[in-house]
């Protein structure tokens, strides 16, 4: 699947549990500290300027943003996370309901996790990846606004992030990867779609084989040879 956040839409968005769509098509979330760059990044691969918006006051979003894909899966924008001036009582409860839609939503497939990449993975990251990777679903980092640093320390930021990971989650190396990334200098947009169109790519061959299997016309049982029809109704004179 190509360039699968190509042409997304917004869709709705969601305050609280019971505003959430009900469970179907495949979705990916994207989560991040605040300031870390996750609009630019739902931008840059969306290739469009103003899908996501940034608030003005960091860590103030009280909503999910969904927008919805040509294929019908849909991407959700969670709220950033982890910014000291947000009041103690509404930290808590987006926390919360975050740990709450990573660990049990039923029609999340994969998280796209931003870190800005020149201050590592911070212990809210980790408290999220915690309660989501004990699902087995695959997560995938974006180390962002890679371009700040000199080209010497690009990879070994992402690698750090990469050794945080392994230390913090060891049983579960094998379902994280991290992508050096830089929405404004398109660094990293290729492996990104590539991965998230993996993600999805399973969910649309099914539903693509249930919309054929649907719209496919039934046949009609064949007439028995031999066997005469009955007699023609008379006309009526």
């Amino acid at each position: 699947m190509k360039h699968p956040l190509q042409q997304a839409e917004y869709a709705q968005s969601v305050a609280d549990d019971t505003q959430m769509p009900p469970p179907g098509p495949p979705e990916i979330a994207f989560a991040g500290r605040s300031n870390s760059g996750k609009s630019s990044a739902i931008n840059a691969l969306a290739q469009r300027r103003r899908l996501a918006f940034a608030s003005r006051t960091p860590g103030r979003t009280q909503q999910i943003n969904y927008f919805r894909l040509r294929s019908g899966a849909l991407v959700a924008d969670l709220p950033g996370y982890g910014y000291a001036a947000v009041p103690r009582a509404l930290k808590r409860h987006w926390e919360a309901f975050l740990g709450r839609y990573v660990e049990t939503r039923q029609s999340l497939v994969g998280l796209v996790l931003i870190v800005d990449a020149r201050h590592g993975l911070a212990s809210s990251d980790t408290a999220l990846l915690d309660g989501y990777l004990a699902s087995g679903r695959p997560a995938l980092i974006l180390a962002t606004k890679i371009d700040k640093l000199s080209a010497s320390h690009r990879q070994s930021a992402a690698e750090d992030i990469a050794k945080a990971v392994a230390a913090a989650f060891p049983a579960h190396v094998a379902q994280v990867a991290v992508v050096p990334f830089s929405a404004t200098h398109r660094i990293g947009i290729e492996p990104v779609e590539e991965t998230l169109g993996a993600w999805l790519t399973p969910y649309a061959a099914e539903d693509a084989g249930s919309r054929i299997a649907a719209e496919r016309p039934k046949e009609k049982a064949p007439r028995s040879r031999g066997v005469p029809r009955g007699p023609k109704r008379p006309s009526q004179g």
